[in-house]
């Protein structure tokens, strides 16, 4: 079997990362690391610590920002958006976006948040950057973007988002689920307000982890309350970042994971980016190959190993279907819960095959889906 998948989540993982997990729930030594003094509590919480350290490492975080674990970047992205926004507010966002931003959004709008959308290019699905300058109002708070797309495997122009967020003084909030541990970030400047990471896909951590990278003074109101182990008698959630974010107990085992692939990227990241590259440049070399097969994106400018194709006339779930069931190659049809992006390449009727590749992708994998494809193309 062949597995393609990987941008709804990473199935080969470094053992390091069970070992980390294993290694927690075995050894009967860790504890709540936010309720109590004795030792297997102590022990928890450094873990947790250091875990924060590392995700702030990676994406070269300074002083001004701390960490905050969640289940996923979706649960992430929810109280960043409603933690930040109000009624009466503005907030910029992308054709690119996943549901885990749309709907949150969605849901603002109709408490009386405004939003407006970057449109993209039809063709190679590239930003518009033209119309943040368009579409910004007096009222406008805030930016959200997903920094690399989980359709085209385009990657969006950070710097150029970042410099017009602070140039209009706006927050701005990045989606990293698909970049986290493959594209380099660097929030050394101070400028991105949070970037929102999940850590089951390209992190290689277990299901069930993620988070936010957050500026320490982003002005958050809580959205999930609880306990949080030190003021019993408070009726509010303790203020102040992260603590705000972090209402209930932390998820010690999957972060133990969760901060194993962080390393494992860390150790081996040149290593990662270069087989990234040349695995990238093989796969679109065979695809354009292929008779009639449409590939959509943009493959000037950096990019994740995301590739969404189709043959014309063709569903996209029967195209997956037979991949599944004749060749035993994993891929993922559909829309990938990112409705405006496949409206603007124009398949809201067909949806696209998506295939995405992970670092433990190997050549006779590629070769394997090549060969499949040309055999399907066959018979069109």
């Amino acid at each position: 079997m062949y597995y393609f998948d990987n941008a709804a989540t990473t199935v080969q993982k470094p053992q390091t990362v069970a070992d980390a997990v294993y290694d927690v729930l075995s050894s009967g030594l860790y504890g709540n690391p936010s309720r109590g003094a004795h030792g297997y509590s102590l022990r928890a919480y450094e873990l947790v610590l250091d875990a924060k350290e590392q995700v702030k490492g990676m994406f070269h975080a300074g002083p001004d920002y701390d960490v905050a674990f969640t289940h996923n970047s979706t649960t992430a992205l929810n109280l960043v958006l409603k933690g930040l926004l109000h009624p009466g507010d503005h907030v910029l966002t992308t054709m690119w976006e996943h549901n885990a931003v749309l709907r949150p959004l969605y849901q603002l709008e109709k408490e009386g948040v405004a939003i407006d959308f970057i449109g993209s290019d039809a063709h190679t699905g590239q930003l518009r950057y033209e119309e943040m300058e368009q579409k910004i109002r007096p009222e406008t708070k805030l930016l959200v973007c997903n920094h690399a797309s989980n359709v085209t495997g385009n990657v969006l122009d950070l710097s150029c988002i970042a410099s017009f967020c602070q140039n209009h003084g706006l927050f701005l909030v990045v989606d990293a689920s698909q970049s986290a541990g493959v594209v380099p970030i660097d929030m050394s400047d101070g400028t991105v307000t949070a970037v929102c990471f999940t850590g089951h896909k390209s992190l290689y951590g277990p299901g069930g982890t993620g988070g936010v990278c957050i500026r320490r003074d982003a002005p958050v109101r809580p959205v999930l309350t609880g306990g949080d182990g030190v003021h019993a008698f408070d009726h509010d959630q303790p203020g102040g970042v992260p603590a705000i974010l972090e209402a209930g107990t932390s998820n010690v085992a999957g972060i133990a994971g969760l901060r194993a692939g962080v390393a494992y990227i860390r150790d081996h990241w040149q290593q990662l980016r270069q087989k990234q590259a040349d695995l990238n440049a093989r796969f679109l070399q065979g695809l354009r190959s292929i008779p009639g097969l449409v590939v959509y994106g943009d493959f000037s400018r950096p990019r994740v190993p995301v590739f969404a194709v189709n043959f014309p006339g063709a569903e996209s779930a029967v195209v997956s279907d037979i991949l599944w069931e004749t060749y035993g190659i994993a891929t993922r049809p559909g829309f990938h819960c990112a409705p405006l992006l496949h409206e603007s390449l124009g398949t809201k009727q067909q949806g696209a095959v998506r295939f995405s590749l992970s670092s433990f992708t190997t050549e006779e994998d590629l070769e394997a889906v090549l060969v499949a494809l040309k055999k399907i193309s066959a018979l069109q």
